[in-house]
C-alpha cells in the first residue's frame, strides 16, 4: 500500500467535504456560541479552515512550540476571507504531501508550550492528528448549523437534509 497516495486520498476527500460546510457559515452568526465554554462559530470555522497547514507543517518541522510561537487567530471578517484562508491552508497541506518522503513519517515531532509537552508522536501521527482535528471539528460545525438551523450537507452519505423519509 502507497501510505503517502493513501493520505492525498482522504485530504482530498476530507477537503471536498469541509468545503461544503465552511461555505454554509452565516457571516451574520461569527459571534454565535452554543455555550459559554464553546467557541464562537467565527473561532471554531476560522479553526477548521487553518487545520490543513497543519499537514504542511508536520512535513516541514519538527513540532510546534506555542511558548516560541504565540498562536494568533486567522483574521476572518467575511465568507470570503473564511474561503480564502482555507484555500491557501488546503494548497500548503497538499504541497506538503506532494513533496514529503515516506522516510520522513518516522521522525519525532511535538507540540509543546514551553517545557510542556501537550502531544508528542511522529511526523506520520501529526498529519493524521491534523485530518482527525479537521473531521472532529467539522462534526462540531455540523452541530453549530443544526442549532441554527441550517441544512447539513452529507459527509460521507446523504444527511438527514439531503433525503426525505
Amino acid at each position: 500500500m502507497d501510505l503517502i497516495a493513501a493520505l492525498k486520498k482522504e485530504f482530498d476527500t476530507e477537503t471536498q467535504i469541509t468545503r461544503k460546510f465552511l461555505k454554509l457559515v452565516p457571516e451574520e452568526k461569527y459571534h454565535w456560541a452554543p455555550h459559554t465554554k464553546s467557541m464562537s462559530l467565527k473561532q471554531l470555522s476560522g479553526h477548521i479552515a487553518e487545520l490543513p497547514y497543519w499537514v504542511n507543517m508536520a512535513v516541514h518541522s519538527d513540532g510546534l512550540d506555542f511558548a516560541k510561537n504565540e498562536y494568533q487567530p486567522p483574521a476572518i471578517e467575511n465568507s470570503d476571507d473564511l474561503l480564502s484562508l482555507f484555500e491557501k491552508s488546503v494548497k500548503d497541506g497538499k504541497n506538503a504531501l506532494n513533496t514529503v518522503e515516506s522516510e520522513q513519517f518516522t521522525e519525532s515531532w511535538q507540540l509543546k508550550n514551553g517545557d510542556q509537552v501537550l502531544w508528542d508522536g511522529t511526523t506520520y501521527e501529526m498529519i493524521r492528528h491534523a485530518l482527525a482535528q479537521q473531521i472532529h471539528h467539522r462534526a462540531q460545525l455540523g452541530v453549530y448549523l443544526r442549532l441554527l438551523d441550517i441544512p447539513i450537507p452529507g459527509s460521507y452519505g446523504p444527511s438527514a437534509d439531503d433525503q426525505s423519509f
